[in-house]
């Protein structure tokens, strides 16, 4: 028997043991299915991010509005700009709620496109777009 079926065994043994039922224990699985591996994955956190407006004047304010999936209520999220070939976060930041929905004031001086994206517990959202005038 390979070390591949034996742990993939005793994992399914181990977890029918602690459900409760010795019928499911008992009985040896061909090998684990694609859909057992898929339930024991981690999920993926995510972010989403949608500005309130495509083209703002220089410092007017305006709101980035998005979720989290996968990310503790309460994460703190901030927003970055691209700036050359660099990443750099803005003094403009919230924490995620209860739902994971958070939703950020902005202002921008840089005139033209600005590539903004939101970062947080380790996860960045898309890139959205704002035009400065």
């Amino acid at each position: 028997m390979n070390r591949a079926y034996r742990l993939a065994a005793a994992g399914v043994l181990s977890a029918a043991l602690v459900a409760g039922t010795a019928a499911a224990a008992s009985a040896a699985p061909a090998a684990p299915t694609a859909h057992a591996v898929a339930a024991k994955a981690p999920q993926q956190a995510t972010l989403t991010a949608k500005a309130s407006t495509g083209s703002v004047k220089a410092w007017q304010e305006f709101r980035i509005s998005g979720t989290s999936t996968g990310l503790k209520a309460g994460t703190k999220v901030t927003v970055q700009q691209k700036q050359g070939a660099k990443w750099v976060s803005l003094p403009a930041s919230v924490n995620t709620g209860k739902t994971g929905a958070y939703s950020v004031r902005v202002k921008l001086g840089i005139k033209g496109v600005n590539q903004l994206r939101i970062a947080g517990g380790g996860v960045v959202s898309p890139v959205v777009s704002v035009t400065v005038r």
